[in-house]
């Protein structure tokens, strides 16, 4: 009987390390990614992760944000041109033109976006006050 429970406590030791690891990952991605936001021109991901949104929301911000992006271009503001080599195979590298905005640029393209999701519509807050 004590070998049961000495395994019962073990799993729940591991869960719960396997749970804090998790946290600690998402916690550091999202410092991570405002620090890098502060110092330079980012990708528009990383100025959303960077305002601590989940996954599946800045996944959807982005898109909209890319949309809205393109028409700022048309209308002169451009980001930071980037080649980037991307393999989502392994072999054979894609080059893909990407853009790099600073936080300015981004609030300026957030203004521009108008959201109707409140998760959406809180992630645009944050630009704009950046």
């Amino acid at each position: 009987m004590a070998s049961a429970n000495a395994r019962r406590a073990a799993a729940v030791l591991r869960d719960r390390t396997r749970t804090n690891r998790a946290a600690t990952a998402a916690r550091r991605s999202i410092a991570t990614a405002a620090r890098r936001v502060r110092t330079g021109s980012r990708s528009l991901a990383t100025h959303v992760i960077a305002t601590g949104a989940d996954a599946a929301t800045v996944k959807g911000v982005v898109k909209a944000l890319q949309t809205a992006a393109k028409a700022a271009r048309a209308n002169g503001l451009k980001g930071k041109r980037a080649r980037i080599r991307r393999s989502f195979t392994g072999a054979g590298h894609t080059v893909k033109t990407v853009y790099r905005y600073t936080r300015e640029q981004v609030a300026q393209i957030a203004a521009q976006y108008k959201p109707r999701k409140a998760e959406y519509k809180a992630v645009r807050a944050a630009l704009l006050a950046a």
